[in-house]
């Protein structure tokens, strides 16, 4: 499974997460924000998506707390008309995944399992990202639990304040 994400829209979610609150204010293409999640738009292809950061992170190797230097850890939720793309759920975890892994996104005691591909994980079909999605919309956190190349877990917990208004309007402004 290949998954492609425009190089523009990865771009400007990183820059947005990197610089903190200023870029946020600044960013040209950043649409909304509700609580812990922002919508994001790009014209050239359209495009719109709802975004978080995690609000903690846990680092352990061999069952012992870590440091490490990780890139941008995101959870996402796409739209994309002209590729067929509508609720397509993301995730980066910041770093390369260990081969032929999985990651266990866990809301409220549901799990799901993504498939990965170097540093992106998601799930084997629009059918469950519409799954995890109505869990989404349901739950008040999400937990992704991955695997780095290097043998490190990685415990990431995104709040979902906000996150079925951000995913509609997303969706509303790539369907209108």
């Amino acid at each position: 499974m290949t998954m492609t994400l425009p190089r523009l829209a990865l771009c400007a979610c990183v820059a947005l997460f990197a610089q903190g609150a200023i870029a946020q204010e600044q960013s040209t293409n950043r649409v909304a924000a509700d609580t812990d999640w922002s919508v994001f738009q790009e014209t050239d292809p359209t495009e719109c998506f709802a975004v978080s950061a995690p609000k903690s992170s846990e680092n352990t190797r061999d069952g012992q707390p870590v440091d490490v230097t990780r890139g941008e850890t995101l959870l996402f939720v796409f739209f994309r008309p002209s590729e067929g793309v509508n609720g397509q759920v993301t995730f980066t975890g910041g770093y390369p995944f260990a081969d032929n892994s999985t990651v266990t996104l866990d809301v409220g005691g549901t799990q799901f399992t993504m498939f990965t591909e170097g540093e992106w994980a998601w799930p084997a079909s629009p059918e469950e990202d519409a799954r995890i999605a109505a869990a989404l919309q349901s739950g008040s956190e999400a937990v992704l639990t991955g695997q780095s190349g290097r043998g490190t877990v990685t415990r990431d917990t995104f709040s979902l304040l906000g996150f079925t208004s951000a995913v509609d309007q997303a969706k509303t402004r790539c369907t209108s």
